[in-house]
């Protein structure tokens, strides 16, 4: 090293040697240091030319008088730069750049980190006299010493990055330094300032999220608009709330739910109404009128009219089945015989009457539906009507209006509409009695009233033979020897099925089979039997009456053909057949002629109407009158002949018809699942206005593979006869229900068990049933309620009694609860409020509460009559 000092701004001028300052490649902590020195005291940045000889000795002569450290007489080795700068000493050169490495290591001694250099840098650092200050670094280069501002001079242009020379260069270093800093900055954030601004963010997110919640409410809640009063309707998503009188919401339920569009306008003037309806329109897609009325003080009903605007809109709206909603009952008979009817599923089907095990609904309909909360839905007969039970979105009781090529084929308008009234009430029970029909009971004759009251006393006898060879007139009057011989059932009504002609539709007796029928009918009529014969409104084609209906257009034609072809169709064992055109005038007095001529010659009761179902119509029917479906056709049949000739009894309705008819439940396959089948059946059909029933035969009414047995028959011809259990348990429900049917008779078991149960319950349904059945029949022809009634009818505002579907109730005073399962010897009995006697041992019991494990034995069935409210234990 040497030791020779000089000084830096000493007499001797050394030759000015022009060249190119070099700029330092440094790290980031020596960029910093460079930074910070251009706010350091005690340096001053001269002009950037070059001096003149006067300002040389000026400089000489303004000396500060202050010690210049010493440096050594060497230069060091600079990387050059293209750009150019004012002349400057190498003493002063390094003298810069000792400073900067000072400055560079006394700040990282502050940050406790250690920065290399090199071995031969080291040796240059010059430690400054006084502690420099540490301050906010630039991000560019620091000039040359003779650039440096003068202490206490605020010009901040003259410093900035802007006007200095080595601005390019400086701002690769503050990349490269900002870079190099990133990770350590991430270390040096402390937990608290993430907890921090996450609590924040949080905050934020959870403020928004209330507010765009509050947003939708109210927008909800402004297009909510109520109508009427009690009810509530959003026309943008087309929600609906009805309310009853005491404002408990009753029925809600989604309109319109095919039409994908929200914009709801006022209808025009041309489409408005001046009934006092309401009128909204969805542009191009479908029409809604709503509107009010009055049933009586007691039940208000709202009337909604869709009107269809487009071909691809089917107006559709779903009300609401799900927990909390209450239970949904009516309709008719499902494929799963669901009570209620929310425990049912099954997708869109026309809602026309058919068999359940190939369609969704069963022989008998009406278009009502009732719910636990007092609302009920009525749906106008016009309505191309199909239903559903769906859990798409939950589960939901829809309503479609659609045309088809079959059940609503005849448009009564262009475009589908879909019409009903919502009827509100305090209660369901009493909202039931005001929508039951009253009218179809006015003028009823003496005898009418005692041919009811013969069919609830005495049993229904069904002759039926495996083929139609075997149902001869000898067939006929063994049946009712046998009927005689047991001696403790009375002789009731005989029912002849349609083999009573050679060919179906010839409506004349089969002479061979048949020799001497009016003498047998003579015989009968003195042994106490009423006499009933079977038609049907299809005419085989191997009728000798075929080829004249044909001729004289008296059969339903072929659609889009000629209207003298005849649609053909098939119906039981009948392979082809057409089928008679009801709303053609001719046809009526002619078949009325047919009907009352071989009444007049063999002297019986009565018809049985066995009209099939809609889908046992031709699948191309065309009458000579539209019809709305196919199920319009039974109500035209049944209304054209009653008059001119008694009715027994319909197997398919839509409508109640006129008393004394009864209405037929559907055939029930001899199993324990049809006989479970037979409570729920017999309970929807009395709900929707078929309070005279004729139920299904004991023991089944075919054949289901497991449960029939081979015995021979007192005639000694082999028969298949039901299951002995499930025959027993069967004859046990019949007892209690409005009509007992037989096929066949207990005898044929050759039982003494068999014979003396049937005694038993015969005994029984003398002394205790009939008398409430007659009771309550008189209560039917005023009021419309069902003989056999659902225990919430007892009860309405137990939850219990809605959902129980094994047990019924005659009336108010009987409640019944038969075993429906094979080997079963005991069962879950509810008994409803009130004070109950056990019909097995004569105890009384409490009402509402369950009775669990109630023993019946295989003789015995459960029943519990209503003892007067003051009775004590």
């Amino acid at each position: 090293m040497n030791n020779k000092k000089k000084t830096l701004f000493g007499k001797k001028r050394k030759p000015k040697i022009p060249f190119t300052v070099p700029i330092i490649v440094v790290d980031s902590a020596s960029s910093s240091s460079l930074a910070a020195e251009q706010r350091s005291p005690g340096w001053a940045i001269p002009a950037p030319s070059a001096p003149s000889d006067e300002e040389d000795d000026m400089d000489e002569e303004s000396g500060d008088g202050k010690d210049v450290p010493d440096v050594p007489e060497c230069t060091a080795s600079f990387r050059r730069n293209s750009i150019s700068l004012p002349n400057l000493d190498a003493l002063e050169l390094n003298l810069l750049e000792n400073y900067h490495r000072s400055v560079s290591e006394q700040e990282d001694t502050q940050k406790t980190q250690h920065v290399e250099s090199d071995t031969s840098d080291d040796e240059f650092i010059v430690k400054p006299s006084v502690p420099l200050k540490n301050y906010r670094r630039k991000s560019v280069t620091s000039p040359p010493l003779k650039m440096l501002k003068p202490q206490g001079d605020d010009d901040d242009r003259s410093n900035s990055p802007a006007n200095s020379i080595t601005s390019i260069n400086s701002l690769a270093s503050l990349l490269r330094e900002k870079m190099q800093m990133f990770p350590g900055v991430l270390k040096k954030k402390k937990p608290h300032d993430y907890k921090i601004r996450a609590c924040v963010a949080f905050l934020f997110l959870t403020i928004i999220f209330l507010v765009t919640l509050a947003y939708v409410l109210y927008q909800q809640k402004v297009l909510q608009r109520a109508y009427f009063e009690k009810i509530k309707f959003n026309k943008a998503a087309r929600l609906i709330e009805i309310y009853n009188l005491d404002g408990i919401n009753s029925i809600r339920g989604r309109l319109g739910i095919t039409m994908n569009y929200k914009q709801a306008h006022s209808c025009l003037p041309a489409d408005e109404r001046n009934d006092g309806s309401i009128c909204f329109e969805w542009m191009d897609r479908a029409r809604l009128y709503l509107k009010h009325y009055d049933l009586n003080p007691e039940v208000r009903c709202y009337n909604l009219q869709w009107i269809s605007l487009s071909e691809n809109i089917n107006p559709t709206d779903c009300f609401d089945l799900s927990l909390g909603s209450g239970h949904w009952y009516g309709g008719g008979q499902t494929s799963e015989s669901a009570w209620p009817l929310e425990k049912g599923l099954h997708s869109f089907a026309p809602f026309v009457t058919g068999r359940i095990e190939k369609h969704e609904w069963g022989n008998v309909l009406r278009r009502f539906f009732l719910n636990s909360k007092g609302a009920a839905i009525l749906i106008d007969n016009e309505t191309p009507l199909y239903v559903s039970v769906s859990n798409q979105r939950g589960r939901e009781l829809c309503l479609q209006g659609q045309y088809d090529s079959f059940a609503f084929v005849n448009r009564l308008h262009p475009l589908p509409h879909l019409t009903y009234s919502v009827c509100i009430g305090s209660g369901m029970t009493r909202l039931h009695s005001f929508m039951t029909e009253k009218t179809l009971w006015d003028g009823l004759k003496k005898e009418e009233i005692n041919i009811i009251y013969s069919l609830l006393t005495e049993p229904l006898w069904e002759i039926t033979t495996a083929t139609k060879e075997e149902f001869t007139e000898g067939a006929v009057a063994n049946y009712t020897d046998d009927v005689i011989a047991l001696g403790f059932l009375k002789q009731g009504h005989v029912l002849i099925n349609e083999f009573w002609q050679k060919q179906i539709g010839d409506f004349t007796v089969d002479t061979e089979r048949f020799p001497s029928l009016e003498e047998t009918i003579t015989i009968m009529h003195r042994r106490g039997f009423r006499i009933v014969f079977t038609i049907q409104p299809y005419i085989s084609t191997e009728s000798e009456s075929f080829a004249h209906a044909v001729k004289n257009r008296y059969l339903i034609s072929e659609r889009f053909s000629d209207r003298r072809i005849p649609a053909l169709t098939r119906y039981k064992s009948l392979e082809s057949a057409g089928v008679l055109d009801i709303t053609y005038n001719r046809t009526i007095p002619w078949f009325q002629d047919k009907l009352r001529a071989v009444m007049n010659k063999y002297k019986f009761d009565a018809f049985y109407l066995d009209l099939g179902v809609a889908y046992n119509m031709p699948h191309y029917y065309q009458c000579e009158k539209p019809l709305i479906n196919p199920d319009h056709y039974k109500t035209q049949f049944i209304n054209s002949i009653q008059g001119a000739v008694n009715i027994f009894g319909v197997n398919s309705a839509i409508e109640m018809p006129r008393a004394p008819s009864f209405v037929s439940l559907p055939q029930f396959e001899s199993s324990w699942d049809g006989l479970q089948r037979v409570i729920p059946t017999v309970l929807t059909y009395g709900l929707i206005g078929y309070p005279f029933l004729i139920p299904g035969a004991v023991g089944g009414d075919y054949e289901a593979p497991g449960w029939w047995a081979s015995v021979n028959s007192t005639s000694d011809a082999d028969v298949l006869l039901p299951d002995k259990e499930l025959y027993v348990r069967w004859l046990q429900l019949a007892t209690f229900l409005p009509v007992i049917r037989f096929t066949h008779l207990p005898s044929k078991y050759g039982d003494d068990k068999v014979l003396e149960m049937a005694r038993i319950l015969t005994l029984l349904r003398q002394q205790t049933v009939t008398p409430y059945l007659k009771k309550y029949a008189d209560e039917a022809l005023d009021s419309g309620l069902p003989l056999i009634r659902p225990l919430w009818m007892i009860e309405p505002n137990d939850p219990a009694c809605h959902i129980v579907a094994d047990e019924f109730s005659v009336g108010e005073d009987l409640i019944v609860a038969p075993v429906l399962y094979s080997g079963a010897r005991q069962r879950e009995v509810y008994l409803p409020a009130g004070v109950w006697k056990d019909g097995i041992d004569g105890s009384l019991r409490k009402g509402n509460r369950w009775i669990h494990d109630y023993k019946v034995e295989d003789n015995q069935i459960a029943y519990f009559e209503k003892m007067p409210d003051n009775t004590r234990f």
